[in-house]
């Protein structure tokens, strides 16, 4: 796909990845419609891009807001013509074992990292069968491709998603929309610092377990945004970001029920 003067929204664009995949559209004079609930950051996203030569609009959005969700392709209708692309990055993490984390915020990481994704492709699908060539990006994670201990409520909507975009995959088949899913490895953004903790450790284990986790997230934004912007202007079904995606993705294949016995020695 050619990505010059086709259009596209880019949800949890006001930092990291997102923000990434949108200066890297936009240096190939791809349209924006971002989106994100970070006013402050969403507003500097646009500083970033604007002397790209691009038509840019910026929308404040809960993705976990169904009514929300539901206006913003009419929102989206008023600045641009069409949309081509479709970028469901936002997402939230979520600190703490099964045990330790609460119904309430499983249930709000869901609303966010699945229940957004499907909110937002059902509600832009119509209008990208209109493009004469469509894509759906969905962010899973390294963690969409294996399930780490104290990772349960992440793992599972990132496994959801993963199931999801390649459900949708195959039953668009034959359309004009294509489906990509995308597993970031570990790319430097904030998503630790900001996850939301579990009331079930101290204020020094959980700032351990930041810092621990910090240490792995060694690829900057940046360089993951471009990884994936030309892995979709080259049409592919899924993208690995970083090694240590493409690495897991390997060994859980070859040892599906015992990979963690290698992959947590590197990992922890």
């Amino acid at each position: 796909m050619n990505l010059a003067g086709r259009t596209a929204v880019v949800t949890g664009a006001g930092s990291g990845i997102g923000r990434a995949i949108a200066v890297s559209l936009a240096e190939r004079q791809c349209h924006l419609a971002l989106a994100d609930i970070d006013e402050a950051g969403l507003s500097q996203t646009g500083k970033f891009v604007e002397n790209c030569a691009v038509n840019l609009s910026l929308h404040l959005l809960d993705v976990g807001d169904q009514d929300a969700v539901a206006a913003l392709p009419k929102a989206v209708a008023q600045r641009h013509a069409k949309v081509d692309l479709l970028f469901n990055n936002a997402g939230v993490a979520l600190g703490g074992s099964f045990e330790e984390i609460s119904e309430a915020d499983f249930q709000w990481l869901f609303n966010i990292n699945f229940w957004g994704v499907v909110r937002m492709s059902r509600a832009f699908l119509p209008v990208l069968r209109q493009s004469d060539a469509a894509r759906i990006v969905n962010m899973s994670s390294l963690f969409g491709l294996i399930s780490p201990p104290g990772q349960a409520a992440y793992a599972a909507s990132k496994f959801a998603v993963r199931g999801f975009s390649n459900a949708l995959r195959y039953e668009l088949e034959g359309s004009t929309v294509a489906v990509t899913v995308v597993h970031p490895g570990g790319v430097a953004t904030s998503i630790a610092r900001n996850a939301r903790k579990s009331n079930g450790n101290s204020a020094a284990q959980i700032d351990e377990a930041i810092d621990r986790v910090e240490k792995l997230l060694r690829m900057p934004p940046q360089r993951a945004g471009e990884i994936i912007v030309k892995g979709v202007a080259k049409g592919k079904a899924r993208i690995l970001v970083g090694v240590d995606a493409k690495v897991a993705s390997l060994i859980e294949r070859v040892m599906p029920v015992s990979y963690w016995r290698l992959l947590g020695r590197r990992l922890q």
